[in-house]
Order: structure tokens, then sequence, then C-alpha cells
């Protein structure tokens, strides 16, 4: 994998994933909002900047959105994907995102849980 991150409106993502073939899928957006301490809006339908992207050149065309709330002793993670249609979303449920956004999640866990308190 790969990754490029400029994190702030209108910031470069850019990220390579590896499927477990080792096929590359690379997918390059921009931040629409971040807003410390816990959202976070980007989208690969505009590029860095807010510049318009080539169409059908990084896949499915998707907005996220991000939260981490604090909730009693914990977070609340709350993550929505937005596609520009229907056959959009089928496309990218296709791909697997629902698996690897949870595979992320679980990732982002485990780095948290090493963290030291405080």
């Amino acid at each position: 994998m790969d990754c490029e991150i400029d994190l702030g409106p209108g910031g470069i993502f850019r990220t390579v994933m590896e499927s477990p073939e080792g096929e590359h899928f690379p997918m390059t957006g921009c931040y629409l909002e971040l807003a410390p301490p816990g959202r976070l809006v980007w989208t690969n339908a505009l590029g860095p900047g807010y510049r318009p992207v080539e169409a059908g050149n990084h896949g499915p065309c998707i907005t996220a959105c991000v939260s981490l709330l604090s909730e009693g002793s914990g977070t609340r993670y709350t993550s929505i994907a937005f596609h520009q249609d229907e056959a959009a979303r089928r496309a990218h449920e296709a791909m697997g995102f629902q698996e690897g956004w949870g595979k992320a999640l679980d990732q982002l866990v485990a780095v948290v849980r090493r963290l030291p308190p405080g």
C-alpha cells in the first residue's frame, strides 16, 4: 500500500491499496472538512484543491463522513458513505468496501489500545 495525505480542507489524499492477489487499486481525492476532534469528510469526486477529476478514472465516486465522538468511557465511531447513484454503491460494495472499512477500523482500534493512557 502507498499513501499521501495533506490533512486539511482541499488537501490531497492518495492511496494505493493492494488486494491479496496483488492487484492495485489507486484512489485520489481531497478532504472537504476536518473538524477536530472527531469529524473528517472526504471525496474522490474532487482532486486536491477541490479540482474536478476525470470521470471513470478512480473507481466508484464516493464522499465519506467519519466521526469519532466521546461516549461514556469509550468512543462512538460512525462512517457514512455517499455514492453517486445506486449502481456506484453496488459496484463499490462488490469491491468489498464494507469489509475493508471494517478491517481498517479493527486496525485503528489495535493502534489506540497500544497508546499510553491519557
